[in-house]
């Protein structure tokens, strides 16, 4: 894999149609995942009534080799003494107590990506808590009201890309009060760095013409840390649950499953209907989450590949079959929905406020890119401005349906997250949605999409690009739910 293969166009083609259902997620420049199990942690469980055990969570500078050896190691920020950090495990119904010790030169805060927890602790810093200053620290105290994959990530207020660029970032996996019956069950978290050729960290100018329209797109994947492709050795016959985070900064990448069927049970979080991708292919944008089933052949040798479509293609994980045959899993590879999110929203008795998302590039007639004509200044607009804290986009009762349309008039394809809630996307008629939830929807060049939740959550809840470059750089707003 060499650095200069990981650079895509910026230009992607994800459209979803009206009746993509299931295959909806399968038509957009996307992902990349796969491989080896990454560190986990659970709390150790106190006597029922108890108050939570308080874990640690230190961020310190530290040292990884990202690139195979011979190459050498480079200065990373570490959680927990790795990067990713812990993959942390707690069961539906349980408290995460968690303290974030920063011992970096950085503001820090960490955000939990698809938590429909409370706003205190959505951990966005300089919106929701005070950034974590260097050498402070932070209790988040997490209650997730869903089982699900989800990812922590850095976010602040004009401070997210490097913290994040430089490692800082993992995996929190909430159980089902029934887990699916596995044999592997296994947390996968992609990132990409941009490394010289002497493997040193390339500074961070989130305000360079580059940065400020595409993205830190960086020259080196890494799979739960370590180069790929990563091999995993596993039963002939045995079912693997994938849990797959994107955790890069900008890239927005395609996934392709060679050698086996993978059936989706999960979309950022929420179980779905079990689907195929179609063509064997997933989207994949920063901070998307996908719980994929794998069954593995009979036969030993077999082989199960994951790969990134960048460049030529670039393995990211190998699933081989060796040693004794297992039985193999006749039990449907399906999740329950999680209770407490709706069965539907009332799309008539909806408030219907819009997000125009401007800037980054001039829209030439052919989406073609002009860095020239970027207005660093200002180089992000939602609805005329750049994220402010002042002014919701809207403010609303608690369990009010909102049919939020946000329309991309620039040349880049934009995933948006919507903090503290799950929504459906809708068709582009308003007849119906796709049959799944999401927290992160991916707005092509020049398109226009309507997302639908309830407001059920009460506090201040952000909407923001996952690209932390234009995040930093203003591309955010912010609603209120009373």
């Amino acid at each position: 894999m060499t650095d200069k293969g990981l650079l895509p166009s910026l230009r992607s083609s994800l459209m979803p149609t009206r009746r993509a259902t299931l295959a909806g997620l399968g038509a957009a420049t996307t992902i990349a995942l796969a491989g080896r199990a990454s560190s986990q942690a659970r709390p150790p469980a106190g006597p029922a009534g108890t108050e939570p055990p308080l874990s640690l969570l230190v961020a310190a500078p530290g040292k990884a080799r990202l690139r195979p050896a011979p190459a050498g190691e480079t200065d990373i920020l570490a959680l927990n003494g790795a990067s990713p950090g812990p993959a942390l495990r707690i069961k539906l119904g349980e408290t995460l107590r968690l303290k974030l010790d920063n011992r970096t030169a950085l503001p820090l805060s960490l955000h939990w990506q698809g938590l429909r927890g409370a706003a205190a602790m959505d951990g966005v810093g300089g919106f929701g808590q005070p950034p974590v200053a260097p050498g402070a620290s932070f209790e988040y105290r997490l209650t997730p009201p869903d089982a699900g994959t989800f990812l922590y990530r850095p976010l602040l207020v004009g401070g997210s890309s490097e913290p994040a660029g430089r490692g800082l970032g993992g995996m929190l996996i909430v159980e089902e009060a029934e887990p699916l019956a596995v044999d592997l069950d296994l947390p996968v978290m992609v990132a990409d760095w941009l490394l010289g050729d002497d493997h040193v960290i390339r500074p961070f100018a989130a305000a360079s013409p580059e940065n400020a329209a595409g993205g830190r797109l960086g020259s080196w994947l890494t799979v739960n840390g370590a180069p790929p492709p990563q091999r995993v050795a596993v039963a002939p016959g045995a079912r693997v649950r994938l849990r797959l985070a994107n955790a890069c900064n900008a890239r927005i990448m395609r996934l392709r499953f060679d050698g086996v069927k993978a059936s989706v049970v999960a979309v950022d979080g929420q179980p779905t209907d079990t689907f195929e991708p179609v063509r064997a292919q997933l989207p994949f944008a920063p901070g998307t989450r996908y719980d994929l089933i794998v069954d593995m052949p009979e036969e030993p040798g077999a082989t199960a590949i994951v790969t990134a479509l960048i460049g030529a293609g670039v393995p990211l994980v190998r699933l081989v079959t060796e040693g004794a045959k297992k039985a193999a899993v006749t039990a449907p590879a399906a999740l329950k929905p999680n209770p407490t999110l709706p069965a539907a929203v009332r799309l008539q008795d909806a408030v219907r406020p819009q997000i125009l998302i401007e800037g980054g590039a001039k829209v030439m007639p052919e989406l073609k890119l002009d860095l020239a004509g970027l207005d660093l200044s200002k180089p992000w607009r939602v609805n005329g401005g750049v994220g402010d804290a002042g002014k919701p986009l809207v403010s609303v009762k608690r369990g009010t349906p909102i049919v939020l349309a946000i329309e991309n008039r620039t040349a880049f394809l934009q995933p948006i997250h919507v903090h503290g809630h799950c929504f459906r996307l809708l068709h582009p008629l308003d007849d119906g949605w796709e049959p799944y939830f999401m927290d992160t929807v991916q707005i092509p060049e020049g398109k226009r999409l309507h997302i639908a939740f309830i407001a059920e959550n009460p506090g201040r809840w952000m909407i923001s690009s996952t690209v932390l470059e234009r995040f930093d750089l203003g591309l955010w707003t912010w609603f209120e739910v009373t």
